[in-house]
């Protein structure tokens, strides 16, 4: 089968992680896979190391800074540009079926209604405002879309209220290769000056809003008047646009008189290393995040979670058993119930390897495996 496949981003976060290990799954069934992204970057990097055809389309994605009357207009044009590019790439390559990667990508549906191919649209996420955009999603589903693949049982209720069709999604949880974390050695704590004794709590992730690393600097600012061996870590970029985060994150930590404890260590691809280095992993999302990568991983590497009590992970985390899921807006809550975690290293330990073992009967990468490629 000849397989179109179409990615938001260039840069390796968790949705595009995902679909690297499709990519692959999809060329060990005998597949011949496309993959069409909007800018160079890691993304198109990696792929070529693996061999994996790619071209640079730009295909209107949609993002929020574009919700404006010129947005509009822009996006219109440029996902005009890219129809008719990718119509003459389908019938170039004899396409049989156009794979969306996250909801930011409208036209893969479009171009498939208007080529007559089938339309399989992994989505990731879900969309709280603007409405209207979650109203062009779900009528993509109904009528452009033969199967909407979603990670997580939060973001199949959150799509159902629009689209009322269940018989149009398939759940799939992620899975990630565990092989890879095998390997426990870390120089990350030498990299940065921590000594082996010290406590390391982190988060991982692009920096935005959403994602609250700023909630994570406020939690960090409690933990550390109790805790004088803490140092914090925040590893990732800025979503494009939000660059300026970076300084109000400065200005939170010097707030919180935590400046000279916490490290920002930019976009790494050494992920394992990183984890290998934590104490505790922090999923801080003020806002439903769909079923975290991250959180995964950190299972992989056999570490604790404490994410906010929402979205994907409360289906992943088992509460004072594999990690602790804590409140939003209230850091003051959020340290006090992660105290016990940070004072034992014992307990750490513990929950670090039943949650390494939760992920390989609740989240296996065989199950995914198996399952995305059957779903296409």
């Amino acid at each position: 089968m000849n397989i179109l496949i179409l990615n938001s981003a260039s840069l390796i976060y968790g949705s595009t992680k995902i679909l690297i290990t499709v990519v692959q799954e999809f060329r060990k069934k005998g597949h011949h896979v496309l993959v069409v992204v909007s800018e160079p970057g890691p993304l198109v990097d990696e792929l070529e190391k693996m061999g994996i055809e790619t071209k640079i389309i730009r295909l209107g994605i949609i993002r929020r800074k574009y919700v404006s009357v010129p947005g509009i207009f822009n996006r219109i044009w440029v996902m005009t540009k890219a129809f008719f590019a990718l119509r003459k790439l389908v019938r170039q390559q004899k396409t049989d079926l156009i794979f969306s990667n996250t909801t930011a990508v409208l036209i893969g549906a479009i171009v498939a209604r208007a080529s007559g191919k089938r339309h399989i649209w992994h989505i990731h996420e879900t969309i709280m405002k603007p409405v209207i955009i979650c109203r062009i999603i779900a009528w993509l589903i109904r009528h452009c879309t033969e199967k909407a693949i979603v990670v997580s049982e939060t973001v199949l209720q959150h799509w159902m209220r629009y689209v009322k069709d269940a018989s149009k999604f398939a759940l799939i949880y992620n899975g990630i290769d565990t092989a890879p974390f095998a390997n426990k050695e870390s120089a990350f704590r030498a990299e940065y000056g921590i000594g082996n004794g010290e406590l390391l709590i982190g988060v991982i992730g692009m920096i935005h809003y959403l994602k609250g690393q700023d909630y994570f600097l406020q939690i960090a600012g409690i933990i550390a008047k109790e805790h004088p061996d803490a140092r914090f870590v925040i590893v990732g970029d800025a979503f494009p646009g939000y660059e300026y985060l970076f300084k109000k994150l400065e200005t939170l930590a010097a707030e919180e008189n935590i400046q000279d404890r916490v490290i920002y260590t930019g976009y790494r691809t050494d992920i394992i290393n990183v984890l290998n280095a934590l104490d505790i992993l922090v999923l801080p999302s003020v806002l439903p995040d769909s079923f975290p990568t991250v959180i995964l991983e950190a299972m992989a590497a056999a570490k604790p979670v404490v994410a906010t009590r929402q979205g994907g992970a409360i289906e992943m985390i088992i509460p004072g058993v594999t990690g602790l899921l804590i409140p939003i807006a209230d850091p003051a809550a959020a340290a006090a119930e992660m105290q016990q975690l940070l004072r034992n290293g014992n307990l750490r330990a513990e929950m670090g390897m039943r949650a390494r073992k939760h992920l390989a009967e609740a989240f296996s990468f065989e199950s995914f495996s198996n399952k995305i490629t059957s779903a296409i």
